[in-house]
């Protein structure tokens, strides 16, 4: 290897994890949750669909099996001595995707248990929410090889995200003004959890941001 080479990689990856190899590839355990993940919410678009809707027991195991993966990739953190960047951001990426699945499956269970069919709102921000997600599992995916894809799928979920909140502030000024009480109260519910999953996922594309900005 030429010197000048040699001298540019360890600018890129650090004279630490030169010297300290990664035990674990992270890169490729946060792309197959960022897989998983967008599995997880397109079975819940699947879900709305149903009439009446049922019981999401496909969406409970998808998000234990989502939970699993992230307690894998924490306990490989703290059992990890170099990482191939920050292992703060690789924690929270994690734990984020980890919450747009479980928001997405509460999402589901309180619909079911409260007896609120889907609606056109619910029914466009799961859309939104799923558009997002691609666009951050393709971001994921693309870490440490193709900044400017990385930066144009950041773009387009938060593009995402805005019009989630859109929605949701649209549909709660609706929601306020009709004369049913109680339905008014159990859609509230679900529009907020849909609005704290348009939140997991622009908390994960801010880190995947900062990842970015950190190894370019």
């Amino acid at each position: 290897m030429k010197e000048g080479t040699f001298i540019k990689k360890v600018k890129k990856k650090g004279l630490f994890q030169m010297i300290f190899p990664e035990e674990y590839d992270f890169e490729a355990m946060l792309a197959g949750q960022a897989e998983k993940t967008v599995e997880c919410v397109e079975a819940f678009v699947q879900w709305l669909k149903a009439e009446p809707v049922g019981d999401p027991a496909e969406l409970r195991y998808m998000a234990a099996t989502v939970d699993g993966m992230r307690y894998e990739m924490e306990e490989k953190l703290m059992d990890s001595f170099s990482t191939p960047f920050d292992r703060q951001d690789i924690y929270t990426l994690s734990r984020q995707m980890d919450y747009i699945v479980n928001y997405s499956y509460e999402t589901a269970r309180e619909m079911y248990a409260f007896g609120v069919e889907p609606d056109i709102p619910i029914v466009q921000m799961a859309g939104e929410l799923l558009r997002g997600t691609k666009c951050m599992a393709a971001g994921v995916t693309a870490i440490g090889s193709d900044t400017k894809n990385i930066e144009k799928r950041i773009r387009s979920a938060r593009q995402a995200m805005h019009t989630i909140d859109d929605i949701y502030i649209e549909s709660m000024a609706r929601l306020f003004q009709t004369k049913d009480a109680m339905g008014a109260m159990k859609k509230r519910e679900v529009y907020h959890h849909m609005r704290d999953a348009g939140r997991a996922l622009r908390a994960t594309v801010d880190t995947l941001h900062h990842v970015v900005v950190g190894i370019s």
